[in-house]
């Protein structure tokens, strides 16, 4: 009698290659629609946002900073370790205790712990549990604790006799500005960096694309309406 039994599972295995095609395909497919544009994308603000550092204000600066997602943030500090001398590394979620960057110099680790915070400051709580973080890995390096907004007393005074430098937005900002000077980036003349400002609020005018071709726009729009001609 014939056996008309079907082995699915024959089946599946011998049509591999085409199995692993089809796979190959689904991930071509979303690596250049979904991950690649987004990458490119998060890679062009990034680097767009760093040489457009000497002549931002530094209000534009902090308001930019803040803007960033919180991955997006820590790679930027990161950079911003590596301008001033440092060989740091963007570890985030992949290390315990908070810790968000690891920045080495002459064979010395220190720990970055970044707080993206607007309106919120960093309390006590917050830099108790980073110094409980990396208090078994500081030997000789410390801790650097960055915000983009401000510190609260009891933290500042908690942090007075640890190796910890609390860093809020105005001295992150002094950070920038000294990295822009390591990095010998050319700076603007009064004339080259009134170009890139608004003449009616003082913010920022960047290139956009409009119904009639490509212009430059207040930054601070709708606040702001103040438009020129390329």
């Amino acid at each position: 009698m014939l056996d008309l039994t079907i082995n699915w599972w024959d089946i599946f295995f011998k049509l591999w290659p085409i199995w692993a095609i089809l796979a190959a395909i689904l991930f071509l497919r979303i690596f250049l629609e979904i991950i690649l544009p987004n990458w490119f994308h998060r890679w062009q603000n990034y680097n767009n946002f760093i040489r457009g550092e000497r002549w931002r204000s530094d209000r534009d600066l902090i308001r930019s900073l803040r803007g960033m997602k919180p991955d997006e943030f820590e790679e930027y500090i990161a950079e911003l370790f590596s301008r001033l001398g440092f060989k740091a590394e963007a570890i985030g979620r992949s290390h315990d205790g908070g810790i968000d960057v690891i920045a080495e110099k002459d064979g010395i680790k220190h720990h970055i712990q970044c707080k993206k915070f607007i309106t919120q400051e960093v309390g006590v709580g917050a830099v108790r549990d980073f110094y409980g973080a990396i208090a078994d890995h500081l030997a000789k390096g410390k801790g650097y604790f960055i915000t983009t907004n401000k510190f609260t007393l009891e933290a500042e005074k908690f942090a007075e006799d640890k190796p910890i430098e609390l860093i809020d937005e105005q001295k992150l900002i002094k950070y920038i500005r000294l990295a822009e000077k390591e990095s010998g980036a050319p700076k603007l003349s009064p004339e080259e960096a009134n170009r890139n400002k608004c003449p009616q609020c003082g913010g920022n005018l960047i290139k956009k694309d409009g119904k009639f071709g490509k212009f430059y726009g207040c930054s601070s729009y709708p606040k702001c309406s103040f438009t020129k001609e390329l």
